[in-house]
């Protein structure tokens, strides 16, 4: 009887071995492909010579490529968690940066299908914490997406975020998502998270969709040791509830900022949500203002002109854009009848930044947020209008993308890649930074390529991981094992199709800096490269 066990346990880990090996396999040969589909149109769409109808059909294709990543990707995440072999993350991640992310995404969705969407953080949020951003983001646009795919215009999407509590490094954070859809029906509820669930089969034709998306979502949730709560109504919609925990990170974005304001400088806050107030407030003298909030333009009004009027004006009016009776721009406009234009008003919405921004200057208004507050972006615009209006004095300062292009213009890198298609696309990449780029056919030649070249000569290496001869992992560990400085030193960034957990893990394991999916994201490209060659030449 030991003995069937021991076998029958090898079995099982065998053919858990089988499927990971299938799966790995499987994801390596359709994102190749991929990877060439996606970079060949990212490329083709940077020619500024494109006609209209040239540019739409490639952004067509783009969008079709990109809509195939998303199912391969579902199919291969759900096998991966019925195997087992899903793992959570924990790293550090600029919170603001991720709700940011979220927000974008859907806030463009919306737009397109004449949506009114809105984001509210209620109380205080951390700057930073720890956990798996990727998932957790998949868990709030999957649940997002589906709102917007289920609510017709003109509906309503809102989205609210809140720390709930923080029990020493443990943090829990509840994200509310609520749509004016068209809802669920009681008996379907409890089938909502089975796998090619649909309430109606006729909604796949109508809607798409895998059936898969919200099997996987909560399954995500539940390893993040959270839960997930969905009342729905028919007709009327749906509100989804999720809480996860989260590790607490003491690093704060006002830590390392040498930039401050001037001690005792007042602001005003209107808005006529009285828990948007008591954010902003928050947010605000963390900054280091002095801050008074009302619930209505009248009432802001009339502190600013008696403010104004006694000499101790308010040198910020945050306002919000829609409120009853009076929009913040037409408060902005009054404002500009007395001030002397010395007010920095700075308007908050949850539209959409693009097609406000013209109409809110023309007002009267130095500057527009969208929605929700967070203390790096807000203390940025401020100090963008504060600038402009003589308020400080400026500082030198490039974006990130200027930062960037400094760093890596005029660098050498080495590309390991085996296929034609792959190493062209990547070098036009390269190219568009103004960086230098030399190819090795397979892991072999780049260890060859490396070795005969003086200290120095490359900045960094694009290492691909399956190539014949020999593979990106076993390269990089020969590459570490020269005798010379800059072996050990140099950034050595995966650039696969293998995107689980365990290959992440193997790469870091041989000596890899950085592991990034194809298909490739240029931006994240750049960026990646630009933080390592960076840190590795200490600028």
């Amino acid at each position: 009887r030991e003995k069937q066990i021991e076998i029958e346990k090898a079995l099982i880990e065998e053919t858990s071995r089988a499927k990971t090996s299938f799966l790995s396999n499987m994801s390596h040969e359709i994102r190749t492909p991929m990877n060439a589909i996606i970079g060949l149109d990212n490329i083709a769409l940077r020619d500024p010579d494109l006609s209209p109808k040239t540019r739409e059909q490639l952004e067509k294709i783009g969008t079709s490529a990109n809509h195939l990543l998303r199912l391969i990707n579902d199919v291969l995440d759900m096998s991966r968690i019925e195997s087992g072999r899903m793992v959570l993350k924990s790293e550090e991640f600029l919170f603001r940066e991720f709700i940011d992310q979220v927000n974008i995404i859907i806030n463009g969705q919306c737009v397109e299908k004449g949506l009114n969407y809105e984001c509210n953080i209620r109380g205080h949020v951390d700057d930073y914490y720890f956990g798996d951003d990727i998932k957790l983001k998949r868990v709030l646009i999957n649940i997002l997406g589906n709102s917007v795919k289920f609510t017709e215009a003109p509906g309503d999407i809102t989205f609210t975020v809140e720390q709930l509590s923080r029990e020493g490094d443990e943090c829990t954070l509840r994200f509310v998502m609520e749509d004016t859809g068209i809802g669920m029906d009681q008996y379907y509820l409890p089938q909502l998270f089975e796998v090619f669930s649909q309430e109606d089969i006729s909604n796949t034709n109508r809607y798409g969709g895998s059936g898969l998306g919200m099997a996987i979502t909560k399954n995500y949730v539940e390893m993040m040791d959270g839960t997930i709560e969905v009342p729905s109504e028919k007709g009327i919609g749906s509100i989804f509830t999720v809480t996860v925990k989260l590790k607490a990170s003491d690093r704060s974005f006002s830590h390392g900022n040498p930039r401050t304001i001037p001690e005792g400088m007042k602001a005003l806050v209107v808005d006529d949500d009285e828990i948007a107030c008591e954010h902003a407030q928050e947010v605000l003298t963390s900054i280091g203002f002095n801050v008074d909030t009302v619930t209505t333009p009248h009432e802001a009004l009339y502190n600013l002109r008696i403010a104004y009027d006694s000499g101790d004006p308010y040198r910020l009016l945050i306002s919000d854009f829609m409120m009853p009776g009076m929009k913040g721009t037409d408060l902005a406009k009054e404002v500009r009848s007395f001030d002397n234009n010395e007010t920095a008003i700075i308007i908050v919405t949850g539209y959409s930044y693009d097609i406000l921004d013209d109409d809110v200057k023309e007002d009267g208004a130095d500057g527009i947020i969208t929605k929700p507050l967070f203390t790096d972006s807000l203390n940025n615009t401020i100090y963008s209008v504060f600038e402009r209006k003589n308020i400080i004095a400026p500082a030198p300062e490039e974006t990130v993308e200027e930062a960037e292009h400094r760093i890596l213009r005029g660098r050498r890198i080495l590309m390991a890649e085996d296929v034609d298609t792959n190493a062209e696309i990547l070098a036009d990449l390269l190219d568009l930074e103004d960086i230098e780029s030399e190819r090795a056919r397979n892991g072999e030649l780049a260890v060859e390529f490396f070795a005969s070249k003086p200290v120095g000569y490359y900045d960094a290496i694009l290492m691909d991981v399956r190539m014949p001869v020999m593979d990106g992992l076993t390269a990089t560990e020969k590459i570490r094992a020269i005798k010379r400085p800059d072996a050990k030193e140099i950034p050595i960034i995966a650039m696969t199709a293998n995107v689980f957990d365990e290959d992440v893990e193997r790469s870091f394991k041989a000596g890899m800096n950085a592991h990034l999916s194809k298909p490739v994201e240029p931006d994240k490209l750049y960026e990646t490269l630009a933080q390592l060659i960076s840190k590795n030449s200490g600028e």
